[in-house]
């Protein structure tokens, strides 16, 4: 029942905020892209946090098979500085999960714990996509605002996914403009995992380090947010 506070990092100086604001787990990219590897080794050294790290070469969703090859040696060398985990994500030319490319990867990394990024949120079906999603191995995160526009979009529609199988609920991570107000609907819904980025810097600016009392307020909502199954037994 323990809800996870993802927080956004791009560097070893956002991790003290994360840590002394009570976060569970780090999610290191740099622009969008994969880090080079000293960043990502100061990132892991920087806390006992588990750090998930992207693989991600460019701005698209697809890749060829030499990007393959390198994204499977990046994630290997991640994890060997010590990173938990690793995040990534393929669509085909149809704008469907290419469940092909992104099992070869997921098993290019054996017993590495995984996130769906948001590519889930550029697919024509999510309902389609989510299925497709829930057979791949190794997977334990989704990260989806349920829009290419975020959670100001796809809120109401990622909500009742959610509500509607529990499976879902297990593996979402709501991200993309996370609000306030929409955790404790998530949580009633079972969802556990959410992740934050500008929430939890000041101004939301890139420029800003990530602050520990940014990141301490939505530790202290994750923790008071209503549970169903608690306020059945209460």
């Amino acid at each position: 029942m323990t809800t996870v506070l993802e927080v956004a990092v791009r560097q070893a100086r956002d991790v003290p905020g994360c840590v002394e604001g009570g976060a569970d787990r780090l999610a290191l990219d740099v622009d969008g892209r994969s880090p080079d590897v000293s960043t990502a080794a100061a990132v892991v050294r920087a806390s006992d946090l588990p750090v998930r790290v992207l693989l991600r070469l460019d701005e698209t969703f697809t890749t060829t098979g030499g990007d393959l090859a390198r994204l499977a040696g990046l994630g290997r060398e991640y994890v060997a500085l010590g990173a938990e985990g690793v995040c990534f994500g393929f669509l085909d030319a149809d704008l469907e999960v290419d469940v092909e490319t992104t099992r070869a990867l997921a098993e290019s990394l054996p017993g590495v714990g995984w996130t769906f990024h948001r590519a889930v949120d550029a697919t024509l079906d999510l309902r389609r996509s989510w299925r497709r999603l829930l057979a791949l191995p190794g997977l334990t995160a989704v990260a989806s605002g349920g829009s290419p526009q975020g959670l100001a979009h796809g809120y109401d529609d990622l909500l009742a996914l959610a509500s509607a199988d529990p499976e879902v609920a297990r593996l979402l991570m709501p991200t993309g403009g996370l609000a306030a107000e929409q955790v404790p609907w998530f949580v009633r819904a079972g969802v556990r995992q959410f992740h934050v980025g500008p929430q939890v810097r000041p101004g939301g600016s890139d420029r800003a380090y990530v602050d520990a009392g940014l990141v301490r307020s939505w530790r202290l909502l994750l923790d008071s947010a209503p549970v169903a199954g608690r306020e059945r037994s209460g």
